[in-house]
């Protein structure tokens, strides 16, 4: 009999699911757009609605098994992955009672109230879980107490969305380290929670069990099997969050592996020891792997894709992604000195961005037009990519011989090499670029026996498309260049910080 594995995506735009062979093939995709509640009178609020939001999920695995054309009795497993850091709030009949999504900033007032009564405590928490306050759950949690102090009251537990997801399905309520790891109350050495940080920070204990990516949770329910057309049979497998477990699916799981992720945001991660010591500049972000006995050091680039998309949609006059690329790479290296501001290299204990603009425009129309400005938009993500890669080099002692290049920017030829011009590593470019899912379908196979280990599932199932060399004479250039944009940046951040300029986005309470 064929084996299947069905995996649940819960992305902030949207909701997928997926069916996978057990060989890593993609069967069919059934996806929906969703879209987060904006709470009336809370500034900064992108609340989960958890109701909509099964409706949701129960039609794309309905209609995914029905495009695959399979019986719901060859799904062996079902796993899922969500965007880090959004939560579900339960009660002590593990009823949803609230949740927000991931970039929900209500809680600025929480986390300045948070920084007062302690001012140690946020690096406290930073050298455990490699977590700040930014976008971690205490401060959230906190708003729910001091603003909602009845749902509070009923407040068990809190699991992450896509340990929701798997609840929904299983009737089990638990969470595993790549996803939790971004609440903040948890130990990157010990892979648990670290109890103690929702204490110091005035709240009470809501905490679920933690079992590892791959581990089974238990088998699909009956409620579930009726509603979602699934067998009692199938295996509920537990999954991770977006980004650890999509690294995972491109093949990331030794040390010193690193991936840089183009997407709506950038992410560029390196795989550590899970006992390494932090820096107390709290620069970049530490998160569990999926991968026991391994973190990962992430830098983020804020809003790349999300610009690229603003700049096509306003400038490009009707043309794609491909055609605006092909009239970059007529544009020599440097696009005349056009210094785009937008995301700052990752600071995560003062997380917050300039105001969005080009610096350097020239009024010649046949060097600074829609092609030039659309490769100095490239050239500086590859930037503030390569300055992230440093800072993690700088502080864990891991340099990356090669970079794995994914997710949609990676389609760009002249990005790639780009990127592998600005940072002088090789950039290997797979043929599954959307590697999330696949990470979460490798879970899957682990749960079920078909792989022992997320390596040797990577081995059996990523495959290399293209790879980029460095040219070395660029990057020396690049080097010149990024020096430049680094004075330019903090030239435009202080009139951010003066007053005069609104930032592209500021972390709650800076």
């Amino acid at each position: 009999m064929s084996r299947y594995f069905l995996v649940i995506d819960a992305g902030t735009g949207s909701i997928r699911a997926i069916i996978f062979d057990d060989l890593g093939n993609q069967i069919s995709i059934a996806q929906y757009e969703w879209e987060h509640i904006s709470e009336e009178n809370v500034a900064g609020s992108m609340g989960f609605d958890f109701v909509h939001g099964w409706e949701l999920a129960k039609r794309c695995i309905r209609e995914s098994i029905a495009k695959a054309n399979i019986s719901a009795s060859e799904i062996v497993a079902v796993s899922a992955s969500s965007m880090r850091e959004g939560i579900v709030v339960y009660d002590s009949d593990n009823q949803e009672i609230w949740g927000v999504a991931n970039v929900d900033s209500r809680a600025g007032k929480e986390v300045v109230q948070l920084k007062r009564n302690n001012p140690t405590l946020e690096l406290e928490c930073y050298t455990s879980s490699g977590q700040t306050f930014a976008l971690s759950a205490a401060p959230r949690l906190l708003w729910l107490k001091n603003n909602r102090p009845s749902l509070y009251e009923k407040a068990h537990y809190f699991t992450m969305i896509s340990d929701w997801i798997l609840f929904k399905l299983s009737s089990e309520l638990a969470s595993e380290p790549s996803n939790a790891g971004t609440a903040g109350a948890f130990s990157l050495q010990n892979r648990d929670w670290e109890k103690s940080e929702f204490q110091k920070c005035g709240l009470k204990e809501l905490f679920v069990p933690i079992k590892e990516s791959g581990e089974v949770l238990g088998h699909i329910s009956e409620k579930a099997s009726l509603e979602c057309g699934l067998s009692r049979d199938t295996l509920v497998v537990m999954g991770g969050g977006d980004v650890q477990i999509g690294t995972a699916g491109l093949g990331a799981s030794s040390l010193g592996d690193a991936v840089v992720l183009g997407g709506s945001f950038w992410q560029q991660v390196v795989n550590i020891p899970s006992n390494t010591v932090l820096s107390h500049d709290m620069l970049l972000r530490v998160n569990p792997h999926v991968v026991q006995g391994m973190s990962q050091a992430e830098g983020i680039t804020f809003f790349t894709g999300l610009v690229m998309r603003w700049f096509r949609n306003s400038f490009g006059c009707g043309k794609s992604y491909a055609e605006l690329e092909k009239l970059a790479s007529s544009v020599p290296l440097g696009s005349y000195g056009i210094t785009p501001i937008f995301s700052d290299r990752m600071n995560y204990g003062e997380w917050i961005h300039a105001s969005p603009s080009f610096v350097g425009l020239g009024l010649d129309e046949n060097k600074y037009n829609v092609a030039s400005m659309f490769r100095a938009l490239e050239e500086n993500a590859c930037i503030v990519s390569a300055i992230n890669l440093e800072n993690i080099k700088a502080f864990s002692g891991i340099s990356p011989s090669s970079i794995t290049f994914a997710s949609g920017a990676s389609n760009g030829a002249l990005w790639s090499q780009i990127l592998a011009d600005v940072t002088g590593l090789e950039v290997r470019v797979p043929v599954v670029k959307e590697a999330t899912a696949l990470g979460v379908a490798m879970a899957c196979g682990i749960g079920a026996g078909v792989y022992k280990s997320f390596e040797e599932a990577g081995k059996n199932i990523v495959k290399i498309e293209r790879t980029f060399e460095p040219n070395l004479a660029n990057h020396t250039q690049y080097g010149e260049i990024k020096e430049k944009w680094l004075k330019v940046y903090c030239k435009q951040m202080e009139l951010v910080r003066e007053g005069t300029l609104e930032p592209m986005w500021k972390a709650p309470g800076i």
